[in-house]
């Protein structure tokens, strides 16, 4: 699939539907990659540490999961690209991989939402094959690279799942798939929030908030105490990174006073 650099951000481009396929290619090849599904919090994560932005640099895929980040591609440089928002993506790989026996495993996330997980997978995909599921205990970055973690990544392997879906969170969860790719045999895909909405623990915002690229405060609402302090930070470093970005095609370069950095 073709990428293109949102400055130096990598997001894969095309249809919704060759975003699908392909990950159901790589699951069916038990090839060990690494899927983000990636919104203004993740890319100015990345903006700010260049080691964030390599692991996204070197993931299979980056989804287009947010609404500003299409917007930025179209204003900026003229790419027309729908949205592989991660609360679609989820349920639809489901579906496909109790239709077509692709096994899946659950880590992260609490052990209260797990169960309730469990639940929810036995309601509305009852074919769907279920590797395992795994809440774990808090292990930072270094404690990962340090092998501590052989113990699941053995338990993992061995239950065979064909895709591991993650909720650890940006940009935990991202490092840990980072740090596991070659080591887990499954394609993995950080999920984040998209879990706890899938199974009714938190709601999603209406379809309407969805197309002007308001999710993000129908969360906050939800959520205040803890979003709150993460979205005006995130969401106003965006909007200033992608007007300079914005001036400077658009004004600067055309009188020759500005170079790409």
């Amino acid at each position: 699939m073709k990428k293109e650099l949102l400055l130096n951000f990598p997001l894969t481009t095309g249809k919704y539907t060759s975003f699908v396929d392909k990950i159901i290619q790589l699951a069916n090849n038990k090839t060990s990659s690494v899927i983000c599904v990636a919104n203004v919090h993740m890319y100015t994560e990345a903006y700010k540490s260049e080691d964030f932005l390599r692991i996204i640099n070197n993931a299979e895929i980056v989804t287009p999961d947010g609404k500003p980040l299409t917007w930025a591609l179209k204003v900026l440089y003229g790419i027309r690209q729908e949205r592989v928002a991660g609360m679609d993506l989820l349920p639809d790989l489901l579906r496909l991989m109790s239709s077509n026996n692709i096994s899946a495993y659950f880590y992260g996330g609490s052990e209260a939402m797990l169960e309730k997980t469990r639940d929810y997978l036995k309601k509305f995909y009852p074919d769907l094959a279920i590797a395992g599921l795994h809440s774990p205990p808090f292990v930072s970055y270094s404690d990962i690279n340090n092998g501590t973690e052989e113990k699941i990544i053995n338990t993992i392997n061995s239950s065979l799942p064909s895709i591991v879906f993650v909720i650890l969170g940006c940009p935990k969860q991202e490092k840990w798939m980072a740090a596991m790719r070659g080591r887990i045999n499954a394609v993995m895909i950080g999920v984040g929030g998209a879990l706890p909405v899938m199974i009714g623990e938190k709601k999603r915002a209406p379809k309407w908030m969805q197309n002007n690229g308001l999710e993000w405060l129908f969360r906050l609402i939800q959520e205040p105490g803890r979003l709150f302090k993460r979205y005006m930070t995130t969401n106003k470093l965006f909007i200033w990174i992608v007007l300079k970005e914005y001036i400077r095609i658009k004004m600067l370069v055309p009188l020759g006073l500005s170079k790409k950095t």
